[in-house]
């Protein structure tokens, strides 16, 4: 590495989202275009391209950090961004395919400060249009050229069924009393960690990183993903509806075992016993209930330990992105999306 490397000047995390939203939205635009026309439409409402009635307008579409994070890991092994830009593209497509599901499965009724694609489509065409996503990803890498293309395939199916898994766990935990941190870390880690672990592996296996630099990097995304997901079990109860573009306590109607909640009921805390009375009857929580029990995940110590686990997440990726020795300037704008990750708002 020459000196002129060391010290060029590296971006900050909100530019290089921007510029990770500006590369991937034409080819995202091209994939959405090759949709049947229903899905099609339901795809260009979620994005934020257009309105219900199919007006072009300018709405948040994401913030497209796992973009981002393939085309600055292929850039941190030595690559070109623009060569890993279909894997980017996958990676966007799995990901807004989840978003559309999850929001069905979840009854979520707003996202990005709109109205849910199901709520406007309904379920169905909701449902249609994240399978189309996801058939979409896959013909995007079946028909990239890239030597590897092919291994993109196995590394996308596989954090797919771990990403189904988790939502499968993250359900089925709805309904359980007895849920343990062990547990509900590891529905983190597939929920979230999997696929952001495969976009740091995608980028590097595109940027011909060496297999200690793929396995490192792929390291990375998985502690960051984690960290991610309990950033958004933070923000999921006590985030700024005006910000996150979702309702308070979101999380805590329908009795959500996000790790704050399981981490204040495994406490063993006079709030912890109380949470537990109110969070285990089978009806969903009131307004006021749901209050309420934030106050008393707070109280029992959930969000702080969430916020420590958090910490230790982001602290082990950046080992991993340091010993799989990435070059400047992507490695330092690694570290900033990284930091971004536990620092945001939404």
């Amino acid at each position: 590495m020459n000196l002129q490397e060391e010290t060029a000047p590296s971006r900050t995390a909100g530019e290089i989202l921007a510029w990770s939203r500006y590369l991937i939205e034409p080819a995202l635009r091209t994939a959405v275009a090759g949709l049947p026309g229903r899905a099609r439409r339901v795809a260009s409402y979620h994005f934020g391209w257009e309105d219900a009635g199919g007006t072009p307008i300018r709405a948040g579409g994401g913030k497209a950090v796992r973009p981002a994070l393939v085309l600055l890991t292929a850039e941190a092994v030595g690559g070109a961004a623009a060569t890993a830009l279909p894997a980017a593209l996958a990676v966007e497509l799995v990901h807004n395919f989840t978003l559309l599901h999850d929001d069905v499965i979840d009854g979520d009724e707003t996202r990005r400060h709109r109205a849910t694609a199901w709520r406007v489509f309904g379920v169905d065409n909701a449902i249609l249009a994240g399978d189309a996503l996801h058939s979409f990803a896959f013909e995007t890498l079946a028909a990239d050229g890239h030597p590897a293309a092919l291994g993109a395939l196995g590394t996308l199916s596989h954090a797919i069924v771990e990403v189904l898994e988790g939502q499968a766990e993250d359900v089925a935990f709805e309904r359980r009393t007895d849920v343990t941190l062990s547990e509900v870390l590891t529905m983190s880690a597939q929920k979230t960690g999997a696929l952001m672990s495969a976009a740091a592996a995608l980028g590097a296996a595109y940027g011909s990183g060496s297999p200690d630099q793929i396995a490192g990097l792929r390291r990375f995304g998985a502690h960051l993903g984690i960290a991610f997901q309990l950033v958004d079990d933070l923000l999921g109860i006590w985030g700024d509806p005006s910000v996150t573009g979702k309702p308070v306590h979101s999380d805590l109607y329908n009795h959500k075992k996000t790790v704050p909640v399981v981490a204040a009921l495994a406490s063993g805390t006079a709030a912890g016993a109380e949470l537990a009375t109110l969070y285990h009857r089978d009806q969903p929580l009131t307004d006021e209930e749901a209050a309420l029990a934030a106050g008393l995940i707070e109280a029992a110590g959930g969000r702080a330990w969430t916020v420590r686990r958090a910490e230790e997440e982001l602290d082990r990726a950046l080992t991993e992105l340091d010993a799989a020795a990435p070059i400047h300037p992507a490695a330092a704008e690694l570290r900033s999306l990284a930091r971004l990750v536990t620092e945001r708002d939404h």
